[in-house]
């Protein structure tokens, strides 16, 4: 048995929900935070057996789409600078970040 633990970005996380509930996979949904771009995130908490692992990456891969985003650069704190102008700066987000761990035992009651 592994637990798949998928980072998403909250515009896909609906979609990914769904086509978890239509194939049977059952997951625990969790809010959180990136650090980078301070946007809001859901991960993912999956518990799955060995033979379901690649079905369920292959699934959060073709529900989870990477897309470009413009956002303000943060400003400068380096005062050496002639000026601290913010700009935009485009960055690629979403997609998927997973990790797969082995798990020892599984409870349930």
């Amino acid at each position: 048995m592994k637990l798949i633990v998928a980072i998403i970005q909250n515009q896909d996380s609906k979609r990914l929900a769904d086509e978890f509930v239509e194939k049977g996979i059952r997951a625990t949904k969790l809010s959180s935070t990136g650090g980078f771009l301070r946007a809001g995130n859901t991960t993912f908490l999956i518990g799955v057996e060995d033979r379901r692992v690649e079905g369920v990456l292959a699934l959060i891969k073709e529900t989870c789409s990477t897309r470009s985003q413009t956002m303000m650069s943060p400003p400068s704190y380096d005062f050496t600078l002639e000026s601290d102008l913010t700009y935009p700066v485009d960055v690629e987000v979403g997609g998927a970040t997973l990790f797969v761990l082995p798990i020892d035992q599984f409870q349930q009651y």
